[in-house]
């Protein structure tokens, strides 16, 4: 399908001599916003039988697919050159992990002399600043914005492209007509049940990123159970390669902590390295083993790729807020899901106080584990509001503190409702003594607070600043 000169789903940002795609979705047709397509200059239209009946006659070519993503996806590379064939293409999937595996990847590119670029939850970088880039999704764009922005990072200069890939956008064909050279597999949790409906079905949607020749090679974390069945299920399929901290693998770490950081011990098929990382805990060594894994696959030598892991870090991604001297250790992640949660609380060494809440009009059924995976590896839990978007904010606590005070009988964790977010914060930096780690987990990066139909400014690492300097100023 090719002759166009732009692709889009959205009517409303057509241009002329543009294809148009009419997408079915859970309110409307896009067939249906057809007419103003047209009228900004559509040159064909692409659709399915029921969108082709809503459209009805027009004075342009009406495509009919099937499948209209995976069309859609084909057009999009077609109408853009294929950028993805241009640029080396590491691709990341994964419950956990996958924003600072990215960044892993791109600091070990760049060190490398490689001019790399990202796409992913955090949006679009090169050089690593930021880069505009349409997206109407959260973490993998829809596929025309995906090859949009690849042929745009390829025509400002990079010659390669870190991305997170989730479970969404293999299902939703967001990424079918990127070529990956390696991809990289984390592990595996529960999450997006509310999507996909079944843990099985979760599973079988970040398989797909290593079949039907998406990727022509994988590394894949055999320390996590769907790693290990991924590797037994892909075997003699593609080469691959494992990565474990525990176990037999082709790529093996050891670590310990320094006051520089973690130092980390890697063993490879080709040699042992040695080098230092700033993010701390053993889930961040596994982060960083996967991403030298993966480089070392792609032809990178890691000898010139792994100092560049000396300084990485992703904004809440284990992102420590300095508070000056006197004060608690504070840390920011995005850790939403039962294990993000445990492996955050895990990696901090001394008394931990846990700030948690769970999201609104997402998989309710994590809720309670979460609150349980609190109380289990923390001292203080501190349940709040996460985004509680249309459902009720103290309906939603309710769930999650269940499973912590479940938990703190065994544990003897102190639970407490700490209500809306900016008070269970400040209730925790109060009961924080010079040493512990107060831990603001679930929203890590996001700038915004969701609230019924409003976006509220909320950004967790300049609250806990506030508020400190507030009552410690």
């Amino acid at each position: 399908m090719s002759g166009y000169t732009g692709i889009s789903l959205d009517s409303r940002k057509v241009e002329p001599g543009w294809l148009y795609v009419a997408l079915p979705g859970t309110r409307t047709h896009g067939a249906n916003f057809a007419g103003q397509a047209l009228a900004a200059g559509a040159a064909a239209i692409l659709t399915d039988a029921a969108g082709k009946q809503i459209i009805g006659d027009v004075p342009v070519p009406v495509e009919v697919a099937d499948d209209v993503r995976a069309a859609m996806a084909a057009a999009a590379a077609e109408i853009f050159g294929h950028p993805s064939t241009r640029l080396l293409m590491l691709g990341v999937t994964g419950t956990t992990g996958k924003t600072s595996t990215v960044a892993l990847l791109a600091a070990g590119l760049a060190a490398a002399g490689h001019r790399p670029a990202t796409m992913g939850t955090l949006g679009a970088t090169l050089d690593g600043r930021p880069f505009r880039l349409e997206r109407t999704t959260i973490t993998t764009p829809e596929s025309p914005d995906v090859q949009r922005g690849l042929a745009a990072l390829l025509d400002r200069g990079a010659d390669s492209v870190a991305m997170e890939v989730s479970s969404h956008a293999l299902v939703l064909r967001r990424v079918d007509e990127v070529e990956f050279a390696v991809s990289g597999f984390t592990n595996l949790g529960s999450d997006h049940l509310d999507f996909h409906g079944t843990r099985e079905a979760y599973y079988q949607a970040k398989k797909l990123l290593f079949t039907g020749g998406r990727s022509r090679k994988a590394v894949l974390s055999v320390d996590d159970p769907a790693g290990e069945r991924l590797a037994r299920e892909l075997a003699g399929a593609l080469p691959l390669a494992t990565v474990s901290m525990v176990g037999e693998s082709d790529y093996r770490a050891q670590s310990a902590p320094t006051p520089e950081g973690t130092w980390v011990s890697l063993l490879t098929p080709g040699g042992d390295y040695e080098f230092t990382l700033d993010m701390p805990g053993e889930f961040s060594v596994r982060n960083a083993l996967l991403a030298a894994a993966m480089l070392d696959q792609a032809g990178v030598p890691l000898a010139e790729a792994l100092p560049g892991f000396a300084t990485v870090s992703a904004p809440g991604r284990m992102q420590q807020v300095k508070l000056g001297g006197g004060a608690p250790k504070v840390l920011v992640d995005f850790a939403h899901s039962p294990e993000a949660v445990a492996a955050a609380l895990q990696a901090l060494e001394g008394r931990r106080i846990a700030v948690l809440g769970a999201g609104g009009d997402r998989d309710p059924s994590k809720r309670a584990d979460m609150g349980q995976a609190a109380a289990a590896n923390a001292e203080v839990v501190i349940v709040t509001d996460d985004n509680p978007r249309s459902e009720d904010p103290a309906a939603i606590r309710a769930e999650v503190l269940a499973g912590a005070f479940q938990a703190a009988r065994y544990s003897g964790a102190e639970v407490l409702d700490g209500q809306d977010r900016r008070g269970a914060i400040a209730l925790a930096l109060s009961k924080a003594r010079p040493g512990d780690w107060v831990a603001v987990l679930g929203k890590g990066h996001e700038t915004g607070q969701e609230i019924g139909q409003e976006v509220l400014p909320f950004d967790d690492a300049q609250v806990v600043r506030e508020l400190w300097e507030a009552g410690h100023g």
